[in-house]
């Protein structure tokens, strides 16, 4: 449940309502490559309500089924501005990447239990321990759940190298578990509760709760070049984000919020309402990028010391 408080708060330090200045102007295309959670939650609200539209954004959003191949596509410039992982983001950068963030999607909180370990049936898998030699599925190697998850198992006293993990996207989480090719997957709703009403699988762990509050799950993240061939563009894609994290805070809203999540992870009726909405993050800063940072460095993924203070784009 978002901490509506908490949230106005934040959103009130930046602007959320201002449009680009009021001139005859064309509108910039940007194609946005998101992944199949409800992190992404203040983009779909942004698309739906207009709030790009009247920033003069022409924003085509494009689904990806894998968090970790984001950074390619707006290397590549297959995409213009996309939606990866912190952790899939800061390896991107490590690895020479000239990527900067302009604005973040959904943040961590305690209260929510949409994402966690589920073990097929028959796995044995009921605990940490348990995970030691079994193949795990993970929605993108160096992704957000691959990390939390491997940062879990080791505070729980397991090496983390000692497991299988293997790549798969949500999707394909509920067939791999029936076939029986892989154990268990690190997953989150809408696939989870779909899984674990089906009889595919069961909830091992919510292993999410040891997070600390208030870091990003996701990070809108782009090109430095293009950023600065279209500052305008960066900064009303921004500001967009913003006011739909304003408008999603609003329980008057929640109803539009839910739609707007199901239009575009095609989620049915029944699956919809029970989707759990992270709390939505719009701005990025040098503290929760420094959290990721070295949770990264504590699994050695990182080969280069990375200025923190240079990814987010003003």
């Amino acid at each position: 449940m978002m901490n509506r408080r908490h949230l106005l708060s934040a959103l009130a330090a930046g602007p959320v309502c201002a449009a680009l200045p009021a001139r005859a102007q064309s509108d910039t295309r940007i194609l946005f490559g998101y992944t199949a959670v409800s992190d992404f939650a203040s983009v779909f609200v942004a698309a739906e309500e207009g709030y790009f539209k009247k920033r003069h954004l022409d924003v085509e959003l494009k689904f990806i089924p894998l968090n970790s191949t984001i950074p390619a596509a707006l290397q590549s410039d297959s995409l213009q501005i996309g939606g990866p992982t912190p952790s899939v983001f800061l390896q991107a950068v490590d690895g020479g990447l000239d990527l900067v963030l302009v604005a973040g999607g959904g943040l961590t909180s305690k209260t929510l239990t949409g994402f966690g370990l589920v073990a097929r049936p028959g796995s044995g898998i009921r605990g940490p321990q348990d995970c030691v030699g079994k193949k795990i599925g993970v929605p993108g190697l160096g992704a957000f759940l691959h990390v939390t998850f491997r940062a879990w198992l080791k505070g729980q006293g397991v090496d983390y190298r000692q497991v299988n993990f293997v790549e798969a996207a949500f999707p394909q989480h509920g067939d791999l578990l029936r076939g029986g090719s892989i154990d268990a997957v690190v997953t989150a709703d809408p696939f989870m509760s779909r899984i674990t009403e089906s009889g595919a699988g069961y909830v091992a762990s919510y292993y999410s709760t040891f997070l600390p509050e208030g870091n990003h799950t996701i990070v809108h993240a782009a090109k430095r070049e293009w950023v600065a061939k279209n500052p305008a563009a960066a900064r009303g894609f921004r500001e967009a984000v913003q006011e739909a994290a304003a408008f999603m805070v609003e329980p008057k809203n929640a109803a539009k919020v839910r739609a707007s999540i199901g239009k575009y992870i095609k989620l049915p009726p029944e699956v919809l309402a029970k989707v759990q909405i992270s709390p939505p993050g719009p701005l990025v800063t040098d503290r929760q990028l420094t959290y990721w940072v070295g949770l990264m460095k504590d699994q050695e993924m990182l080969k280069t010391s990375i200025d923190v203070a240079k990814l987010v784009a003003k």
